[in-house]
């Protein structure tokens, strides 16, 4: 409002701070109800692994030949301490050990490349679940060998031993042909698109049943007599 003492240039530089002001409290309201911004990296944010790398370092390549991976283990010995190495160790032995159970459980990760498949896990079971002669070649065997070393000195008695070993072949033979055969077929019923030979199915199962249960590696899953 213009006084009537007040001239017209001063009303209009009084409404003109008037307006600036306002301006001015609005632009800053204004900025500080914006949320502040993180100015860009200018390059794209590094991947897990691409992190972990330049953590770690440059990965040492694997030894080309065993001299020098036993090299490698010398060194990584010398620069352990005595505690160190007992503690590498024993971790070792307990790795070894779960490794082991779980083979003999049949655990697919742990199994040597010929036990591996299901086709083979079903030719053991075949096979444990029914009671062979070949099994106790073995045993008979080495009672055979001792009765020979028993009767060295008698060329009458030692003889009969040898008619005995042939006779447990022949048997062993003529069971595992049956077996082969048994075993094959189940097969090739559960499995019709299976890609496994038939004569290398057959010879796995021959020499599981010529083993002793205990000594079978996997450990058997069925009990003679069971249905499998």
């Amino acid at each position: 409002m213009k006084l009537p003492w007040q001239k017209a240039d001063d009303s209009n530089a009084e409404t003109a701070d008037s307006a600036d002001g306002a301006t001015a409290e609005s632009g800053a309201a204004e900025t500080a109800s914006k949320p502040a911004q993180t100015p860009g990296k200018g390059r794209p944010t590094p991947s897990r692994r691409e992190a972990e790398g330049r953590k770690r370092g440059p990965v040492t390549p694997a030894p080309q030949t065993r001299a020098e991976a036993r090299a490698r283990r010398k060194e990584l010995k010398n620069s352990m301490s005595k505690e160190e190495r007992k503690a590498a160790a024993s971790e070792r032995r307990t790795l070894a050990a779960e490794r082991r159970e779980l083979m003999m459980q049949g655990d697919e990760r742990y199994l040597p490349v010929r036990d591996k498949g299901q086709e083979k896990a079903f030719v053991r079971d075949l096979v444990d679940a029914k009671r062979h002669i070949s099994t106790m070649f073995i045993p008979i065997a080495v009672v055979i060998m001792v009765y020979m070393f028993v009767t060295v000195q008698s060329p009458t008695l030692s003889a009969l031993a040898m008619p005995l070993l042939i006779l447990l072949v022949i048997i062993m033979a003529v069971e595992g042909y049956f077996t082969g055969r048994r075993i094959n077929n189940r097969v090739r019923e559960k499995f019709p698109d299976t890609t496994e030979a038939g004569f290398r199915l057959g010879w796995y199962a021959f020499m599981r049943t010529t083993q002793l249960r205990r000594m079978r590696i996997p450990r058997p899953r069925v009990k003679p007599g069971d249905a499998v």
